[in-house]
């Protein structure tokens, strides 16, 4: 399995998303999707340094921390589930294109362990 990039999570208020799009333009970011209640903002020139802003998430009870995008998010479910990690939203297909599942790392961190389909 293959890490493909991380993405750092930032939980802003619904207003936030402007306020963060705005002000992380000043530094080069561009947004590349927003769902709403999830806005990602990238570098033009490095397309894989990347920030995410949630007001909420769609359909996990929590806001991740982080994501890490695998190659194989199956194979990643099945190694943290074996050693006894805390699942905190289960393996899924999400309507708006990825597979993931939530992982609680061992100092309390929510992790968005995600592929895209």
């Amino acid at each position: 399995m293959s890490v493909r990039r991380v993405v750092p999570n930032v939980h802003v208020q619904t207003e936030g998303l402007d306020r963060s799009r705005e002000f992380y333009g000043l530094l080069g970011f561009e947004e590349v999707m927003n769902l709403g209640w999830i806005m990602t903002l990238a570098s033009p020139s490095t397309p894989a340094a990347q920030v995410s802003f949630l007001t909420e998430d769609a359909t996990a009870p929590v806001v991740p921390d982080m994501s890490i995008e695998v190659d194989d998010v199956d194979a990643a479910y099945a190694a943290v589930g074996a050693r006894g990690a805390e699942i905190v939203h289960p393996l899924r297909d999400e309507e708006w294109g990825v597979r993931r599942f939530f992982v609680r790392d061992p100092d309390g961190r929510v992790v968005n362990v995600l592929s895209h389909r």
